[in-house]
């Protein structure tokens, strides 16, 4: 037994995301689930059910027609979420928006609302957008620069939190004896003039159920991470190994305490993570290896390949020619970091196009593969080596979730690892995440004890 509890989200990505192009072939998938609102809300309620923190709404906005399935027809994130809200009572409900192409006194409200329909369950994941084609989509010529991109979402971030502390928690006494609706002196104005952003203010809605929604964060470049150890709450990130993962832990949270003053209990890493089980640890293997071969060929593969790159086409080159060395160019305002990797590894091992993309198809065998005893062993194992702070379990064949929900979650709450029930009604409490204090509230208080 221990005090110290598994954090769990579910990804939905309805008809499948990268790497699945053909998952929506499955038939217990509705073709459209992407825009299937039941078919979220049947999702949202299993994991309710089974104790998860959250569910988590990914989204981007440029697409290609090899972009996959998901990502051409998807419901938008805060719009699914409110929906979502009104079906579940304790699951956190968290979305994707970006600082890049979004004015910070929407996202504030936008948010603000969220979290009020749902009770105090709302998360945000900033991006910054790594698809450098979504410029196109607001007037732009070119996609923001990595700094440019990093510098706007450290200011958009801060400037939604001001926000959110327009009204203190008792600015709206609603008293219908004195007919005062508001009490004016605590109503505060932010007159924010930054490099990026200028906002008047305040927030038209008042005191959030949590406070503040949760900050999710998920980039792996120096500002990415950076960013996150500033204002992230929650850490979205991968891990292929146990050492990995406790690279990026020890990292994210150290530059947390050294960089920004803050506590290593202020952030949870919950990196995503794909589970397989079968009946016995081989049947597991061989079923991984069925599913990565048929949601995934190596034309859509390569189709997909250039989305590190701005989408720049491989189609174009020979494919049994070394892996070209110039095309880093192409990503420097897309995902660089994601892209730096592929041209290293592909000089490094002397590779050819074809075998790079087929590298990406022949992965060895993931960590979380086998019964779900096995799989329960290492999800505990990676957890008490502190090497992450929870999951993020991608839904992937409705198959496996069953079967991670049935057999897998029932183990780790009878060893104590994960929750049987929820310790609270909102998202942070959940994710044993402080309430962030209004600012005002705080400045009155530290006021009126030095008086």
């Amino acid at each position: 037994m221990t005090d110290r509890k598994l954090k769990l989200g579910l990804v939905l990505t309805g008809s499948g995301g990268p790497g699945n192009h053909n998952l929506w072939l499955d038939p217990e998938i509705p073709a459209n689930a992407s825009v299937d609102i039941d078919w979220y809300i049947e999702h949202a309620k299993k994991a309710e059910e089974s104790k998860f923190d959250l569910v988590f709404i990914v989204d981007s906005q440029y697409i290609t027609p090899d972009s996959p399935p998901h990502y051409l027809s998807r419901l938008e994130p805060l719009t699914l979420l409110s929906a979502l809200a009104t079906h579940t009572k304790r699951v956190g409900l968290v979305g994707t928006l970006t600082t890049s192409y979004n004015a910070p006194f929407n996202v504030a409200r936008r948010f603000a609302s969220l979290d009020h329909i749902s009770h105090g369950r709302a998360g945000w994941n900033v991006v910054t957008s790594g698809d450098a084609g979504t410029a196109g989509n607001y007037g732009l010529d070119e996609h923001y620069d990595y700094d440019t991109r990093y510098g706007r979402a450290s200011e958009h971030v801060k400037l939604v939190q001001a926000l959110w502390d327009s009204y203190e928690p008792d600015a709206l006494p609603r008293d219908r004896a004195t007919a005062q609706f508001l009490d004016p002196s605590k109503l505060h104005m932010v007159n924010h003039r930054g490099e990026y952003f200028s906002v008047t203010g305040p927030l038209n809605i008042e005191r959030l159920p949590q406070g503040a929604p949760v900050i999710f964060q998920a980039g792996d470049s120096e500002q990415g991470r950076d960013l996150g150890a500033e204002v992230g709450e929650g850490i979205f990130t991968h891990a292929a190994t146990l050492a990995g993962a406790k690279a990026f832990y020890d990292d994210i949270k150290g530059r947390a305490v050294s960089k920004y003053g803050r506590r290593p209990e202020d952030l949870v890493i919950l990196p995503g993570v794909g589970v397989v089980i079968g009946d016995t640890d081989d049947e597991a293997a061989e079923l991984e290896q069925h599913y990565r071969s048929s949601d995934h060929s190596f034309a859509q593969a390569l189709g997909e390949f250039g989305r590190s790159f701005g989408w720049h086409d491989f189609r174009q080159y020979d494919l049994d020619s070394p892996f070209p060395q110039d095309v880093l160019r192409y990503a420097q305002n897309s995902f660089r970091t994601q892209a730096e990797r592929i041209v290293a590894h592909a000089a490094e091992a002397k590779l050819t196009l074809r075998e790079t993309v087929q590298l990406s198809l022949r992965r060895d065998r993931g960590p979380f593969v086998g019964t779900a005893e096995t799989v329960a062993d290492r999800l505990q194992e990676w957890f008490e080596a502190y090497g992450l702070d929870g999951y993020n379990i991608h839904a992937g064949h409705p198959a496996q979730l069953t079967r991670f929900i049935e057999e897998v979650v029932p183990i780790l709450q009878h060893r104590g690892v994960f929750r049987t029930e929820y310790e609270s009604d909102t998202l942070r409490g959940n994710l044993g995440l402080k309430t962030p204090e209004n600012r005002y509230a705080s400045a009155r208080a530290e006021e009126a004890v030095t008086v």
